[in-house]
């Protein structure tokens, strides 16, 4: 899966970047490359399944789809 992120330089110094299509998912670094690396893992934390939230009627069906 392929994501375009969009990095700014911080006013306090370093990069701020963040994903458009996924609301919230932000991050930062002190360099472009930390940035990056921050950002590959927030968006790992933001896709990873919580099954806490998981609730499904007695009519649903779950199921994986591959992206």
């Amino acid at each position: 899966m392929n994501l375009k992120v969009v990095i700014e330089p911080s006013d306090e110094g370093g990069y701020t970047v963040y994903v458009p299509s996924l609301p919230g998912c932000i991050s930062e670094g002190e360099t472009k490359e930390e940035t990056l690396k921050n950002i590959k893992e927030a968006i790992e934390l933001y896709l990873e399944p919580v099954d806490d939230d998981l609730t499904v009627s007695e009519n649903g069906e779950v199921t994986e789809l591959a992206v």
